[in-house]
């Protein structure tokens, strides 16, 4: 699965342990709030490929509806 936008901070942080890291040095509140209403335009393409990074996921490890 890939992090995507849409997803809330406290639900990845729940399924992947070391993203918290991430959202620390982003000063990014663990909340319910979906992660594009929590940062800026330009930050969410940096956090989201760092995320996807530490969790080790990318759209190549994922298939379309699944």
């Amino acid at each position: 699965m890939v992090i995507q936008p849409n997803m809330a901070s406290k639900a990845i942080a729940e399924v992947w342990k070391e993203t918290v890291e991430v959202f620390q040095k982003y000063n990014v509140p663990i909340t319910e709030k979906a992660l594009q209403v929590l940062v800026t335009e330009n930050t969410i393409k940096i956090l989201l490929t760092e995320l996807n990074k530490v969790v080790g996921s990318s759209t190549a490890t994922c298939i379309e509806g699944g």
